[in-house]
């Protein structure tokens, strides 16, 4: 399953930085982490994601090779999204299955900006859009649709940035789905961001059913390109559906000028 959905308590990273150009805010929820955050690109910008996703379970693992996440600002305070991950998933001693999983277009809005050290607030509904039979038949896709609506907060305390999300998957068959997320980092230099992450996801009577411990963060390799690391795992038992590892490994592309530039420091 892609990332949007394979976890619950989405993770919190702090507060909207200054970004690429004066109208541009950041935070420190998002990519690398699951907890998502009420940044925005800005107008005309694009936030690009591109990584390597990986969760490992006892008997069972999932890798996203690549995971593709495409950010365009629309004004200041709002942003298209589509999501979606190329899946290689392997279970027991049975042959590896791959493609394309549920993609996960969606708007965010940052409804509330007190500023650098106020709060902000954000909704962002996705779809987890329907997947092919084929698809659904390899296991490396859900039947959908499927709508998330969650809220992002974020603000900062002293030198802690803080980010937080709660939200809901309202399926069209299935159980539904709760998701929490804390992100709480500092960064320690203008290039070097460090953050840790609680994440659950609870299903009613169904799985997932598990809450992530997660450590992460970001390096400025240069205006334009973010390194981006993440490691964890269950810290809610070892049983089946209870990730040993969950990793995400890659590279934030800044673009401004609809794309047709890089974008600049803060």
């Amino acid at each position: 399953m892609p990332q949007a959905a394979a976890i619950s308590l989405r993770t919190i990273a702090a507060l909207l930085a200054n970004a690429c150009l004066p109208s541009m805010v950041f935070a420190q929820g998002g990519p690398p982490f699951l907890t998502n955050d009420p940044g925005t690109p800005g107008n005309a910008n694009w936030e690009i994601n591109l990584a390597a996703a990986q969760t490992i379970e006892r008997g069972s693992a999932a890798y996203q090779v690549p995971q593709i996440d495409l950010n365009y600002g629309v004004g200041d305070r709002i942003q298209l999204t589509y999501e979606i991950p190329y899946l290689v998933q392997s279970t027991g001693g049975e042959p590896k299955q791959s493609g394309w999983s549920n993609g996960y277009p969606g708007i965010k809005w940052r409804f509330l900006d007190q500023g650098k050290d106020g709060w902000q607030l954000s909704v962002f509904p996705q779809v987890e859009t329907a997947a092919s039979a084929a698809a659904q038949q390899r296991g490396i896709a859900g039947p959908g649709p499927r709508l998330l609506l969650p809220i992002e907060a974020a603000t900062t305390i002293g030198p802690v940035d803080l980010d937080l999300e709660a939200g809901y998957y309202l399926p069209r068959r299935g159980a539904d789905e709760r998701i929490l997320g804390l992100v709480a980092g500092h960064s320690f230099t203008e290039r070097f961001e460090l953050d840790a992450e609680v994440y659950d996801d609870r299903a009613a009577g169904a799985p997932p059913r598990y809450t992530l411990l997660d450590v992460g963060g970001r390096y400025k390799l240069s205006r334009s390109f973010i390194a981006l690391f993440l490691m964890g795992r269950s810290i809610s038992g070892t049983g089946a559906g209870q990730p040993d590892f969950n990793g995400y490994f890659g590279i934030q592309i800044l673009l401004s000028n609809y794309g047709r530039s890089l974008g600049s420091e803060p």
